[in-house]
């Protein structure tokens, strides 16, 4: 249970740090710059502590699965970017993957 409790840090902060990459404005601006660097950092020691019991291929597509929906969500409500049906659909079929992968690959159990 620890390892998915750091792997949801990681994600969140990669989020919160790819989010903020568009307000730092390439790193012009101080308070999104320091959340894109910190961000970064927290996101890739939580997620290198993950790999002591997770296999790197399961955690990594797991990170960066989640992560990428969740940068669209921002993007789109924050960011006002709007998704059409193509990317609506290739975001539904990532996270589809990231719940197969958790669900029923035997790589995944730790």
């Amino acid at each position: 249970m620890k390892t998915y409790l750091l792997l949801f840090l990681a994600i969140v902060a990669e989020v919160v740090a790819t989010s903020a990459l568009k307000a730092a404005e390439n790193f012009t601006r101080p308070i999104p710059s320091l959340l894109v660097v910190g961000g970064y950092g927290v996101a890739f020691t939580c997620l290198s502590m993950t790999l002591k019991t997770l296999p790197l291929g399961v955690a990594y597509a797991i990170w960066s699965g989640v992560g990428t929906a969740l940068v669209a969500i921002v993007g789109w409500f924050v960011y006002k970017q709007q998704l059409d049906l193509p990317a609506i659909v290739g975001i539904s079929l990532i996270i589809i993957g990231t719940i197969v992968l958790n669900l029923f690959s035997k790589v995944a159990a730790h």
